[in-house]
């Protein structure tokens, strides 16, 4: 089977030329220019020596340059390899070497630690956004004047299109390899019967193109429908908001602490969008968060579930079937998601309804596997399932359930303690605006459960006080002994709490 994940910009820029493709401060971009310019940059790249199969990684914030580079990688047949824009030079060259990329196409303002990554591992380096001062190759002034290549390079459904680096939670990040099949199959899946999208949505582009609900989700979902994606390239809560409504918005895709975000400046402002819905993941939305957005902007939020390596999505609170709020809905078209017995290891044990377990994931959207780490694949991938190492429940109507990360779990004087559970209680604290609740080392217990808070605003900072409040709320074995106090988390590309980071700063 031939196929490209280009097609889905190809198709759209024939079906509705005309129509705004991106709109980045107030410029807008039709589909017909949009693609017009990736090809032009496929013909730039074709002329630097990148063919099919080739690996061309991109540092581009959420600007246009970012869709003109991946698709004009595609366009040729190339696989795209997204880089976190905030990495240093060794990180940046990390990747370039374990993914063998061939070159780097970066973003003038990162181009500093860009150009030390490249010349680290030896690549090719061009840039857009730059001065003319710069030495790398200005692929967008080359563009400019190419004449763009004629069509785009089918490939097979089980080659790589894209390679994503997973955050590196347990050790050096890994490249997940994602097929055009994987990722074709993941928006088609979501633009059937997941997601309520038309051509004449807006959807604001806050999430990172270089992390995979972005690029899926946002992007390449939006453009499969021939909708219209507000580019915003570093997320402000009131700018988002402002955007939201002078954009004239309708669709708001964020991770928790976006949504917390906007809350925070709903207070601040009289300011509300017409937005239709909104739509949550990349990490557990609490549920007095999702109330609380849900009350101020009068909308509901849908909550969905993914990993990197799932393409992301694999479940969703989708429009053919009642939400369930505080769950992550039912397995999108096409996919399994099951729960097994997380003691288990080297083979998939299934359990009943209702029981506490790990998700287990098959379908379309599993990746081929971790870049030249097949014992790392074989790992996660056991009799046809990807482990993923979240637990979570399966309720009677197949609404799934995450309980959380089965390495967040807190092990404390012999009981499970899921920090998840926890901070839902917390955050029914008015005195706390956000928490995260970690395993500190205890000598008597093994390990002590520990809050740490972010004050809600104009919240005292009375440690105990909480502390005297959640014993009130939480079994005794539950409620955190330790509490501390931060103005902001630490967070991942998806904008996931670090709580690893969290643990290195308290548990010591």
């Amino acid at each position: 089977m031939s196929l490209s994940l280009a097609a889905i910009l190809h198709e759209s820029a024939e079906r509705r030329p005309d129509h705004p493709a991106v709109v980045l401060a107030g410029t807008s971009i039709s589909y017909r220019d949009l693609w017009h310019g990736a090809r032009q940059y496929a013909a730039v790249l074709r002329e630097a020596g990148i063919g099919p199969g080739d690996r061309v990684a991109l540092l581009i914030p959420n600007t246009p340059h970012f869709p003109l580079a991946y698709y004009g990688v595609l366009a040729l047949g190339a696989t795209a390899v997204p880089v976190h824009a905030l990495l240093r030079a060794e990180e940046i060259a990390y990747v370039l070497e374990d993914s063998g990329s061939k070159a780097l196409v970066c973003a003038g303002p990162l181009l500093g630690e860009g150009a030390k990554g490249a010349e680290i591992a030896g690549v090719d380096l061009f840039t857009v956004m730059a001065d003319a001062e710069t030495a790398a190759r200005r692929i967008d002034a080359e563009a400019a004047a190419a004449t763009p290549v004629e069509r785009y390079v089918m490939r097979g459904a089980e080659d790589v299109a894209v390679v994503l680096y997973t955050s590196g939670t347990t050790g050096r990040p890994k490249g997940a390899q994602l097929t055009h099949l994987n990722l074709l199959m993941n928006v088609e899946a979501l633009a059937l019967s997941a997601f309520d999208i038309n051509g004449e949505d807006r959807v604001l582009g806050c999430l990172p193109l270089f992390h995979s609900f972005g690029q899926t989700v946002a992007m390449n979902l939006s453009f499969r429908v021939g909708a219209t994606v507000v580019m915003l390239p570093r997320f402000d809560g009131i700018e988002a908001l402002r955007l939201l409504v002078e954009e004239r918005c309708t669709l708001f895709m964020g991770v928790p602490t976006m949504y917390v975000a906007l809350l925070a400046a709903a207070r601040r402002s009289e300011l509300r969008p017409g937005l239709r819905f909104g739509v949550s993941g990349g990490a557990s939305l609490p549920l007095t968060v999702l109330e609380d957005f849900e009350a101020a902007f009068g909308i509901p939020v849908y909550e969905g579930y993914g990993l990197t390596e799932t393409s992301p999505v694999a479940t969703f609170n989708q429009q053919d079937w009642p939400p369930k709020p505080g769950t992550i809905g039912r397995p999108i078209w096409g996919v399994d998601v099951e729960i097994a017995r997380p003691e288990v290891e080297k083979t998939i044990e299934l359990l009943p309804t209702g029981e506490l377990g790990e998700l287990v994931v098959r379908g379309h959207n599993v990746m081929k596997g971790y870049l030249n780490r097949p014992e790392d694949t074989a790992e996660v991938m056991v009799d046809g399932w990807f482990r993923t190492g979240d637990l979570g429940t399966k309720d009677a109507d197949g609404y799934l359930t995450i309980v959380d990360r089965k390495k967040d779990m807190v092990l404390r004087g012999g009981y499970n303690v899921y920090p998840r559970e926890v901070e839902e209680v917390l955050l029914r604290n008015p005195a706390i605006g956000q928490v995260a609740v970690i395993g500190v080392p205890d000598d008597r217990l093994g390990e002590e459960v520990c809050a740490v808070v972010i004050p809600a605003e104009g919240a005292e900072s009375d440690a105990d006080a909480i502390v005297a409040w959640s014993r009130e709320a939480l079994a005794a074995y539950k409620y955190p002994r330790r509490i501390e106090f931060v103005d902001e988390f630490p967070l991942g590309p998806s904008g996931k709490v670090l709580k690893r980071e969290l643990v290195a700063r308290y548990g010591s």
